[in-house]
C-alpha cells in the first residue's frame, strides 16, 4: 500500500480463509451435517481460529450424529485453545480434570485451570472454584471461600452461582440459615431458566420454609422445570397429581409425569408407577407390573421401593410368597434407615418367618424403628415385654 493513500491493507489470506472455513462449518452444523462441520472446523482450527477450536472440543465432548463422543479428542482441542489464552477453553480443561473426562481425575489441575479462566473474569470458572471449595475437592472445605467465589460469578449474572448462594443460605453452610435470602437467590437463578432453582422454589413452597405453605405455587414451579425435561421436577409433578396437592387429584396425569421421569431412570418416579399399578389407580390393577417397577427402583437403591418390594414378597402379590426374599428387601431398606422396613425386619425375626426366631434381633430392630417414632414398633416392644 502506498503510504498516505488512504487504502486499507488487504486482510491476511490465512485469516480470511480461517473465517470462511469456520462459517462453512457453522452452515454444515446448522443443516446437521456434523461430520462435515468437524472436518471444516478442523481446517480452521489448524489455522488457529479460536472459535473453531472451542466448537471442535464441544462437539467431541457431546458427540453428535456421525461424530462419536470422544473426551480425549475434546480435551486435546480445548487444551489448544487454553494455551492460546482462551478463558472458555481454560475452563473446559479444568472441567475435564474435575470430572476425569479423557484424563485422570486431578482436582489440583482442575483448580489451576479454573483459576486461569477466573483471572480473566470467566464467571463459570469462578462458580466452579466456589464449587470446589464447597465440596472440599482438592482443597480444604471452606464455605466462606465458596461464597466469595459464588458472589464474584453472580455479579456477572451467572445463574449457577446464584443457585449455589441460595443453597448455602438454605442449608446453613458458612452462613446462618436464612430461607428468605435463599429464596431471593433462587428466584434470580430461576428467572434465567435455571431448572434446579425452579425445583428449589417448588420444594420451599411445598414445605412452607420461610413462606406460607402453598401447594399450588409449588406445582407451578415444578411444572416450569418439568417443561424443560428435568426428571426431579417431572417426578415431583407426578406426586403432586398423585396426592392432589395444589391440583385436582389425577392418577392419569400422575402416570404421564412419572413415565417421563422414569424414562430418565429416576427411581422416585419408578416407585410412583409401581404404586399406581399395585393400587389400580388410573390403570388396571397389575401386581406383576408393580413388582417390575418396584424392582427397577429397588435395584438402584430406592429404600421405599425396597420396602414395598419386601411387602409384595411377604404377601405373595405379583410373585410367589417368599418370606426369605421379603427379609432381603426389608433389610436393604432398613439398612438405609427406612423405619417401616426396620419394623418389618423385627417382625420377621419375632415370628421366625424367612429366618430363625431371634427375639434379640427382633427387639434390636424394633428399637431402631421406635427411636424414629414408629408406633407399630413401640407396640411390638410392649407386646414382647421389652418396653418402648
Amino acid at each position: 500500500m502506498v503510504q498516505g493513500s488512504g487504502e486499507s491493507a488487504p486482510a491476511s489470506p490465512q485469516a480470511v480463509s480461517a473465517d470462511e472455513l469456520y462459517r462453512n462449518g457453522l452452515a454444515a452444523y446448522d443443516r446437521q451435517d456434523f461430520a462435515e462441520a468437524v472436518a471444516t472446523w478442523r481446517k480452521a482450527a489448524q489455522l488457529g481460529h479460536a472459535r473453531a477450536i472451542i466448537d471442535l472440543g464441544s462437539i467431541y465432548q457431546r458427540g453428535a450424529k456421525g461424530v462419536p463422543q470422544d473426551y480425549t479428542r475434546a480435551i486435546e482441542w480445548f487444551r489448544k485453545g487454553a494455551e492460546q489464552g482462551n478463558a472458555s477453553a481454560q475452563h473446559r480443561v479444568g472441567l475435564f480434570y474435575q470430572k476425569g473426562w479423557g484424563v485422570t481425575q486431578d482436582y489440583a489441575q482442575a483448580m489451576e485451570w479454573f483459576h486461569k479462566a477466573a483471572d480473566q473474569d470467566d464467571a463459570t470458572a469462578q462458580n466452579d472454584i466456589g464449587w470446589m471449595y464447597k465440596n472440599g475437592w482438592g482443597v480444604t472445605q471452606d464455605y466462606h471461600q465458596a461464597m466469595q467465589w459464588f458472589i464474584k460469578a453472580s455479579t456477572q449474572g451467572n445463574a449457577a452461582a446464584q443457585l449455589n448462594i441460595g443453597i448455602l443460605y438454605h442449608e446453613a453452610q458458612g452462613v446462618g440459615r436464612n430461607y428468605s435470602e435463599a429464596m431471593q437467590w433462587f428466584r434470580k437463578a430461576a428467572t434465567q431458566g435455571n431448572v434446579s432453582a425452579q425445583n428449589w422454589i417448588g420444594v420451599i413452597y411445598q414445605k412452607g420454609e420461610g413462606v406460607p405453605q402453598d401447594y399450588r405455587e409449588a406445582a407451578q414451579w415444578f411444572r416450569r422445570a418439568a417443561a424443560q425435561g428435568n426428571a426431579f421436577a417431572q417426578s415431583s409433578l407426578g406426586w403432586v397429581y398423585y396426592n392432589g396437592e395444589g391440583v385436582a387429584q389425577d392418577y392419569g396425569q400422575a402416570m404421564q409425569w412419572f413415565r417421563k421421569a422414569a424414562d430418565q431412570g429416576y427411581t422416585t418416579a419408578q416407585l410412583g408407577i409401581a404404586r399406581l399399578y399395585r393400587n389400580g389407580q388410573g390403570v388396571p390393577q397389575d401386581n406383576s407390573q408393580a413388582v417390575e417397577w418396584f424392582r427397577k427402583a429397588a435395584d438402584k437403591g430406592n429404600a421405599a421401593a425396597q420396602n414395598d418390594l419386601g411387602w409384595m414378597h411377604r404377601r405373595g402379590q405379583g410373585v410367589t410368597q417368599d418370606y426369605g426374599q421379603a427379609m432381603q428387601w426389608f433389610r436393604k431398606a432398613a439398612d438405609q434407615g427406612f423405619t417401616a422396613a426396620q419394623t418389618s425386619v423385627g417382625w420377621l425375626y419375632e415370628t421366625g418367618l424367612g429366618v430363625p426366631v431371634d427375639k434379640g434381633q427382633a427387639i434390636a430392630w424394633y428399637r431402631k424403628a421406635a427411636a424414629s417414632g414408629d408406633g407399630n414398633a413401640r407396640q411390638a416392644l410392649i407386646r414382647i415385654g421389652s418396653g418402648a
